[in-house]
């Protein structure tokens, strides 16, 4: 099946003038945070007098990330459905509540013209309102399995953007424009070549190279699987670049330190040179990490989080491997199978020109302009 045909592509014509006021509400993780943030970018760019506010979780990585991006967020308290532990759910109700009343005073302050969510449970609250209130509401959904919290809103959505086709059994198909997941512009106009990123993550450029990403938090078993097996990628003739994500970071980095063939942090910047360094990858598969890695045509083993919302970092990944570009290792498997797969691949050039073709096939550079003109259009 043909993932393009229904794709809108960017319009030519000049927009309307009049400035306008746009909410991005949503966060929580990277997989949120820089879609939300280079769709701001792409209405910026397209309407420099778009007046822009982000509205996201009271300490989570949205309150630091946004304003280092230039744009203002509000916070409010709210909090997703803790299944780890039911007690931690008791204040639940009440921050649910508290957070009603904050996004009532943000909107009716702000006045928006539009508001666009992005997934994360923040997005919920801001949504619903705009939608009693008769605002025009957009939904970017970038995974292959829609969260609830999406699909409850979507019923009341102007227009719902996803990442690929087989999304009608979650929304209204009339109201479904594929567009694919935005991806940051470093990464999706990247010349950074092997050379200059080998240099600056201080490993060789003639090796062959490993990129272990988990994401922001981390991931518990590339992480295991990779602190034990330092020694014997040092003697395989192979080099690791490691993103160990926030959670038990300390350990994992005094483990990778001591290796010349490893570069290892809690977190990566500059995740253009990292992917313009790496000859394979390992990674979790959500949304955001499936697109970049699609961008940017690199070979991939994901190891989906097994306790992912309606475990859709499965279905991510699944697409994917259905189509013979990518492989996967499931998390409970990964101590017996992840080095063992990640290695074959390094080794195997056939394999990876096949992912690398494939995977390519599958990337959509520009879904940042086409969110940005199709909400720009729709408003004015």
């Amino acid at each position: 099946m043909d993932e393009n045909k229904n794709i809108i592509k960017p319009q030519s014509a000049p927009l309307a003038e009049g400035s306008f006021r746009l909410i991005i509400a949503g966060g929580g993780t990277g997989g949120h945070i820089f879609p939300a943030i280079a769709i701001a970018n792409a209405v910026k760019q397209l309407r420099p007098d778009a007046n822009i506010l982000f509205v996201g979780a009271r300490g989570k990585m949205e309150m630091e990330r946004v304003p280092l991006a230039g744009y203002e967020i509000k916070g409010i308290d709210i909090a997703g459905f803790n299944r780890s532990s039911l007690f931690k759910n008791i204040a639940l109700p009440f921050k649910i509540i508290k957070s009603f009343f904050q996004v009532k005073k943000i909107i009716n302050a702000f006045k928006p013209d539009a508001v666009v969510g992005v997934g994360g449970y923040s997005s919920y609250p801001v949504l619903r309102f705009a939608q009693r209130k008769n605002i025009p509401t957009f939904i970017h959904e970038s995974n292959s399995f829609a969260g609830k919290s999406n699909m409850l809103l979507g019923k009341r959505a102007t227009k719902i953007f996803v990442a690929s086709e087989g999304m009608e059994k979650f929304f209204p198909a009339e109201k479904i424009i594929i567009t694919g997941n935005p991806v940051r512009k470093s990464i999706a106009q990247s010349t950074v070549s092997k050379e200059e990123a080998m240099k600056f993550f201080g490993l060789e450029e003639n090796k062959k190279t490993i990129l272990a990403i988990g994401g922001s938090l981390g991931a518990k078993s590339i992480n295991e699987v990779m602190a034990q097996h330092v020694l014997e990628l040092e003697q395989l003739g192979l080099q690791l670049i490691w993103q160990t994500g926030k959670n038990t970071a300390t350990a994992y980095i005094e483990r990778g330190r001591p290796y010349k063939c490893v570069w290892v942090n809690d977190f990566i910047t500059d995740m253009d040179k990292a992917y313009a360094g790496a000859d394979v990858v390992i990674s979790r598969s959500g949304a955001m990490s499936v697109t970049e890695l699609c961008v940017s045509a690199k070979p991939v083993v994901f190891v989906p989080y097994p306790f992912a919302a309606e475990d859709h970092q499965t279905a991510n990944a699944k697409r994917l491997v259905d189509k013979e570009a990518a492989l996967m290792v499931k998390d409970s498997d990964a101590q017996a199978k992840l080095f063992g797969a990640i290695t074959n691949l390094a080794f195997n050039a056939a394999m990876q020109e096949k992912f690398k073709r494939n995977i390519s096939a599958l990337a959509i550079r520009d879904a940042d302009v086409r969110i940005a003109e199709e909400i720009i259009k729709t408003i004015l």
